[in-house]
């Protein structure tokens, strides 16, 4: 039989030893299970990157169960949930709309249980590491077989927070997108997928104008790689997720365009 296989995604980063804690509450329980650290970058309290970051990454792992820990809102009201998908995967984490874009990628959700009450917790519950007392142990026991159904007390699907997310729309010819990620080396992931792009005018090796909210405008060109322009050359192109994303090549566009989360970019063939 194949080891089970549990996903771990947080805002945690690797100074201090929230990471490794967790990783020892699972293999306490379930010493088979093969733990796949999909990051603990996430930037600091940030819901929504955690939650495309898990999206993204879900097409690429094995069917498991995802534990996923961005939590501002822990020892506050917020609830704390298992899922099980209809792909069968099972999301673990708090409640605050982290893990609602995975659910929505994986066919939406079957079934989903309140942990506040687990008996899969570590006792005492600490009101502050709730990654370590509730979400690790939780994940470890569904990985080990357990049912969904003995993790909590059943939930009203409607009841679920969802992940407010921007979308795209156009306007006279213009597509009107909205930053929704900016990794590490500054390139700005935008909320247009493949399939949105027909009808917009954008063709491999044209040139594309970026208008900001300021009003300030700058020039683009529409490639496949980054290669196709020059050094520090200002660049539109599909990312791996096939999401349309800008970038500078051996450059930063979020700093370059003073792009941040949230904000309206304006692009059109030049």
């Amino acid at each position: 039989m194949q080891a089970p296989v549990v996903t771990f995604l947080s805002d945690y980063g690797l100074a201090d030893e929230f990471v490794g804690i967790c990783h020892g509450v699972i293999a306490r329980i379930c010493p088979q299970a093969r733990v796949i650290d999909i990051t603990h970058g996430v930037a600091r309290h940030d819901i929504r990157a955690g939650a495309l970051i898990m999206r993204d990454a879900l097409a690429y792992v094995p069917l498991g169960v995802h534990l996923a820990v961005v939590d501002p809102g822990v020892g506050s009201s917020r609830g704390a949930v298992a899922l099980r998908a209809a792909d069968g995967r099972v999301l673990v984490g708090p409640d605050n709309g982290l893990l609602s874009p995975a659910a929505e990628l994986a066919g939406g959700v079957a079934e989903a249980v309140d942990l506040a009450e687990s008996p899969f917790c570590l006792q005492p519950v600490s009101a502050t590491f709730h990654g370590r007392d509730v979400f690790a142990p939780v994940a470890a026991h569904l990985a080990s077989g357990a049912p969904l159904a003995q993790a909590g007390a059943a939930l009203d699907l409607e009841r679920l927070v969802a992940l407010e997310l921007p979308g795209p729309r156009r306007e006279d010819g213009t597509l009107i997108a909205h930053a929704v990620h900016v990794d590490r080396y500054g390139n700005v992931q935008l909320d247009v997928a493949h399939d949105q792009l027909d009808g917009s005018g954008l063709m491999l090796g044209c040139q594309v104008d970026l208008a900001l909210g300021s009003g300030e405008s700058h020039r683009a060109r529409y490639v496949r790689t980054f290669a196709e322009v020059a050094s520090d050359g200002l660049l539109v192109y599909e990312d791996a997720s096939r999401k349309l994303a800008v970038a500078v090549r051996h450059g930063d566009a979020a700093s370059l365009l003073g792009l941040a989360v949230d904000d309206e970019l304006r692009i059109r063939p030049a």
